[in-house]
């Protein structure tokens, strides 16, 4: 005899189960369209603003010059401009934009800290210093050229100085992931460590350009000026190579993101050992953030701004918000660039100091508004 339905209808399951069930996929549905959605709208809004960055300039050129020479059929003189100076530059915001706004976004979870950004680490302290032992001790100042500024043009080298930023870069992030192994790299101890390597950084600096020269200090004091200007193709794909690599690995674990969300001990009893994945993750976002700023120079801002914003509007989900962070993150250094190509007069304004003029306030508005939602 065949056995009959029980009362909560079809396979057992009980009306409310089945409402459950059916609201949980349409959260699913929804979710699912909004991300979708907010990526199309961020990758269309990147589109439109890299045209716009690659046919504004101080060359005057009109829009049709700047789509000839795009094709190569313009002037020497355009086709050099816009494939040898603007394409590079483009390229170069996009990239290092995407990499230091997933950095960001990254140490930010990590450390539990909506401050937290590339700098606390010390990285970009440690970076100036690396550039500037590179320039002032062995390119323009005491120990090899004095005070000849054709011996310093001469040996003057873009690479060698990026390479020496990078080093000590990662340098520094070696020491402070090392000395928070002592705490088994509680939020707070990273932080602290990394201010104070990143004040050791600082105070090194001061003590080598206090003894350069002024071709050599003047060499220094200009690089640290973030500058898309000095991209090349070269640079560019050291860069991508590196970022897509470390964005493509976060993404891969954006669960356990979500899950370092809920607190350690949560995410310790599904299984993720917390420690490595701070240490792993940590590492390879100031490493991101280190090949960016040692051939672009310092930009800041970028890793605090596009994160904190995109987790405001599209919420906590690493799923959406690391993809979000990359595309909103090359979305601000294409307007920055475009505002100090605009605004500089005939050149360029650092890129660094735009980000900074637009970071500032909204730091601010970030620490005020964290004060309010405490009282």
């Amino acid at each position: 005899m065949p056995r009959a339905n029980p009362p909560g209808g079809l396979c057992g399951i009980r009306p409310g189960v089945k409402l459950s069930i059916i609201m949980s996929s349409k959260y699913l549905d929804l979710n699912r369209r909004k991300r979708t959605t907010a990526l199309i709208l961020l990758s269309a809004v990147m589109i439109v603003l890299v045209f716009v960055c690659l046919f504004v300039g101080s060359s005057h050129m009109t829009l049709a010059e700047c789509f000839d020479a795009l094709f190569k059929k313009g002037s020497a003189s355009q086709i050099r401009i816009i494939w040898n100076i603007r394409i590079p530059r483009v390229l170069a915001a996009v990239i290092a934009g995407a990499g230091l706004s997933v950095s960001g976004l990254i140490m930010q979870t990590d450390l539990n800290n909506p401050m937290a950004s590339p700098s606390t680490l010390g990285v970009s302290n440690a970076a100036v210093f690396g550039a500037n032992l590179s320039i002032i001790a062995f390119a323009g100042g005491f120990l090899s050229t004095g005070n000849n500024v054709n011996s310093y043009t001469v040996g003057a080298d873009p690479f060698a100085t990026s390479f020496m930023a990078f080093v000590f870069s990662a340098l520094s992030v070696a020491l402070v992931l090392g000395l928070c192994r002592l705490r088994s790299f509680q939020p707070g101890v990273v932080v602290l460590a990394g201010i104070a390597i990143g004040a050791v950084w600082t105070a090194a600096t001061t003590i080598l350009q206090f003894y350069a020269t002024d071709v050599g200090l003047s060499a220094a004091v200009i690089w640290t000026f973030g500058d898309l200007g000095r991209a090349t193709y070269r640079t560019d794909l050291i860069m991508a190579i590196v970022v897509i690599i470390g964005i493509a690995f976060f993404s891969v674990i954006s669960w356990r993101f979500n899950a370092l969300l809920s607190g350690d001990a949560a995410a310790k009893s599904m299984g993720i050992p917390v420690e490595r994945l701070r240490a792993i993750s940590m590492l390879l976002a100031s490493l991101i953030t280190a090949v960016c700023v040692s051939f672009l120079g310092i930009i800041g801002f970028v890793g605090i701004i596009c994160p904190h914003v995109m987790k405001k509007i599209l919420g906590q989900d690493h799923r959406l918000a690391i993809p979000a962070s990359a595309l909103s993150g090359s979305i601000l250094l294409l307007l920055a660039d475009t505002l100090s190509r605009s605004i500089g007069n005939g050149s360029a304004l650092p890129v660094g100091a735009i980000t900074s003029l637009l970071g500032a306030p909204f730091f601010v508005a970030v620490i005020l508004g964290r004060r309010r939602s405490s009282l």
